[in-house]
């Protein structure tokens, strides 16, 4: 019987992935854990624990004592606010990764699933229908965090025969959370702004085309690729997803179509160079191809769900 440790449960991903885990293998057989509170619905339907990702003796401690077989790590500093404190950034987020690699190593740990991102491509990276293999030149602490770590999942299923499971993320948009350091968070802000006050300040331009995904699709495929047999997967580095992508123009848009007074402004900031180095679009053909990866939404279905929810959040 599997038995799942959850690391970051607080985050954006964490705390909806913890509770859908919790629904395939019972309350008692997830095991979340964050360095902050966990949110309610987390907290009250299983177990809970503080901890330090850096605290390596604690993780051992927690994973010998809950028998855990498999782990979900997803506790990182992100684009944004890496950025902003670079060297304490690229050690909680890469000295984590090892902490987790060198435990599953020693304890032979059934499955690992660590969360990569679009962050790992460049300036130099084809910016339409980004390919699986193509130039990683990232110019962020976090793409350059998430590059290494891809080549340290991918070193130790060579290595040690662990077994490393990763996506590149684009941007996540979810109502259950709100924006968390990101420099895709102004789709996830622009919810809030439109139903709290009608109009929205994006600090990127109005032509900055990116890949999203909305959360639900994104938990889906987490768990379809966790699932999957490990003899049809070709990757253990990291697979592309690619959602939707659009603008920020596009999706002010799309909001207007429900809530017609609201208005978008724009002012970029330094987010502005970093979302201008990542894709566009996604090609995400392998992932189809080796684990069968579905998306349910589009720009508008999504948009009508996170305005409902978003407005029941609010009420």
């Amino acid at each position: 019987m599997e038995k799942i440790l959850v690391i970051g449960c607080s985050g954006q991903i964490g705390s909806e992935l913890t509770l859908e885990l919790r629904k395939m293998y019972g309350d008692s057989k997830v095991i979340a854990t964050d360095i902050r509170p966990a949110p309610p619905e987390v907290a009250g339907t299983g177990p809970f624990e503080i901890l330090d990702v850096l605290d390596a003796a604690k993780l051992q401690l927690i994973l010998s004592h809950e028998k855990i077989t498999q782990v979900y790590h997803l506790a990182a500093i992100l684009s944004g606010n890496a950025e902003k404190r670079p060297l304490a950034s690229w050690d909680i987020n890469m000295r984590s990764l090892m902490n987790v690699l060198e435990l599953a190593r020693e304890m032979r740990l059934n499955k690992i699933f660590w969360p990569s991102s679009i962050a790992v491509f460049g300036p130099s990276t084809p910016r339409k229908n980004t390919p699986q293999d193509t130039i990683m030149d990232p110019n962020t602490v976090y793409g350059i965090s998430k590059l290494a770590g891809e080549r340290w999942i991918e070193y130790y299923f060579n290595k040690y025969g662990v077994d490393t499971r990763s996506l590149r993320y684009p941007g996540l948009i979810s109502y259950k959370t709100e924006a968390g350091g990101g420099t895709t968070d102004y789709a996830v802000e622009i919810f809030y702004e439109a139903i709290r006050k009608k109009k929205y300040e994006c600090f990127l331009g109005p032509e900055t085309a990116l890949p999203m995904m909305f959360m639900p699709d994104a938990l889906k495929a987490t768990i379809d690729l966790m699932e999957s047999d490990a003899s049809k997967l070709s990757l253990r580095s990291s697979y592309n997803v690619a959602g939707i992508s659009f603008t920020p123009r596009e999706l002010a848009s799309e909001i207007k179509k429900h809530i017609p007074e609201f208005e978008i402004t724009y002012k970029p900031d330094f987010r502005q160079a970093i979302a201008d180095s990542w894709p566009a679009s996604i090609d995400d053909s392998v992932a189809k191809r080796d684990w069968g990866l579905h998306d349910k939404y589009d720009l508008a279905s999504m948009t009508t769900v996170m305005l409902e929810e978003v407005s029941k959040k609010l009420a």
